[in-house]
């Protein structure tokens, strides 16, 4: 969740990166008294997402910068858009600038790209989800985008929620227990409220984790013809997500299979950085 204190821990921190000891060449070239305006434009179609980040790049360079949003995270956007608007002291705004373009163009390429795989879905009921395939220090960031790009977010983080994978089931049959009865057992400990996901990569696996209570059965790198054979399985004892090999052109497929989730690590892991331009004038 993009918090208050997220966002400003981060972009302080990102400021701090590029800016350690001041913008030396903006304070040597730049009269303190100058002012400037600038415009963020467009420079290819998208999604946008990052308001607030963008904003804080400025304020918190300089309280006295004045942004204003033309667009909202979420809404689309063509070639020579003006997707927001910044006034103030010329040496603060040329300093947050890169920073500012970074982080709104980072997200606003997530944002994109969660969109296409959300319009490749349409007519189904599969959701997009992200999975933690994040930057390390930018995953409330990267996930917000997902969720302008009308995506859904998994677990936040490994205290968020039980996901067995392929590692934990198999220090389990090393150690000589069933995944029904660890299942079963775990429950007794969990909070009522905690959701637990299993990974499976075979169909024969999917009836113990049905019998331990999964509450999502997680069918890894199946074919077509597996993930139609495990949603029937399943049933309505769980819900159904599919993961691995997704790609734009086999999302709708996987979707076509009745699943309920379709989780996509390239969502955040692999999406290009939109072309924005921070047009400036001195004044």
């Amino acid at each position: 969740m993009l918090t208050a204190a997220t966002l400003t821990r981060v972009v302080s921190a990102a400021l701090e990166e590029d800016a350690p000891w001041g913008d030396l060449t903006s304070v040597t070239l730049i009269p303190a008294v100058a002012t400037a305006t600038a415009d963020l434009v467009a420079r290819e179609p998208g999604v946008f997402s990052g308001g607030e980040v963008f904003t804080s790049a400025f304020t918190l360079t300089d309280p006295t910068v004045v942004v204003d949003l033309h667009v909202g995270d979420g809404d689309e956007f063509t070639p020579g858009d003006v997707l927001a608007s910044v006034s103030g002291p010329a040496r603060s705004i040329l300093t947050a600038e890169r920073v500012a373009l970074n982080f709104t163009q980072r997200m606003s390429g997530i944002a994109t790209l969660t969109a296409a795989y959300v319009r490749a879905v349409e007519g189904t009921n599969a959701r997009i989800a992200d999975t933690r395939k994040t930057t390390p220090g930018l995953r409330a960031f990267e996930r917000h985008a997902v969720l302008s790009g009308g995506g859904s977010n998994h677990r936040f983080s490994l205290s968020d929620a039980v996901m067995a994978k392929d590692n934990h089931l198999a220090v389990l049959t090393r150690s000589g227990i069933d995944v029904a009865s660890a299942l079963r057992e775990a429950l007794t400990r969990l909070p009522h409220t905690t959701h637990v996901v299993v990974e499976v990569d075979h169909l024969d696996q999917i009836p113990a984790v049905l019998d331990g209570g999964a509450h999502t059965v997680l069918l890894d790198n199946f074919s077509l013809d597996d993930l139609r054979a495990g949603v029937a399985l399943i049933g309505d004892r769980a819900n159904a997500e599919a993961s691995g090999g997704v790609s734009l052109e086999t999302v709708g497929e996987i979707a076509a299979t009745g699943v309920d989730v379709i989780s996509v690590g390239a969502l955040t892991h692999s999406a290009r950085a939109l072309d924005l331009g921070l047009d400036v004038q001195i004044a």
